[in-house]
């Protein structure tokens, strides 16, 4: 079993930043593209930020040039620095991995954390 421990997520004024976390752990064979959504209160649940196994990242329109994400593959972690926040940047933060079982690509399934939440408030 594959489980994604996200930490990182509180309470910031606007303008403030932070840093979430995902680590999986389990048994597999990789992890390709990981990524962060998140759902805000009502709304459905949006891509903030991807990244392949390969580094290339894309970005939801909303925080570009605001959030960065990275990882550490030898760790199995996946970053999401986010700076100057808005209030509505308020959401649950989930983690997400793609998460290949052995060598068949077709073995790849995705996983979810728990979710963290983000609060932009002052």
């Amino acid at each position: 079993q594959v489980q994604l421990v996200e930490s990182g997520g509180g309470l910031v004024q606007p303008g403030g930043s932070l840093r979430l976390s995902c680590a999986a752990s389990g048994s597999f064979f990789r992890i390709n593209a990981m990524g962060w959504y998140r759902q805000a209160a009502g709304k459905q649940r949006e891509l903030v930020a991807r990244i392949t196994r390969g580094g290339s990242s894309n970005y939801a329109d909303s925080v570009k040039g605001r959030f960065t994400i990275s990882r550490d593959s030898a760790k199995n972690t996946v970053y999401l620095q986010m700076n100057s926040l808005k209030p509505e940047d308020t959401a649950v933060y989930y983690c997400n991995a793609g998460v290949q079982r052995n060598w068949n690509p077709e073995t790849e399934y995705n996983y979810w954390g728990q979710g963290t939440q983000v609060t932009v408030s002052s």
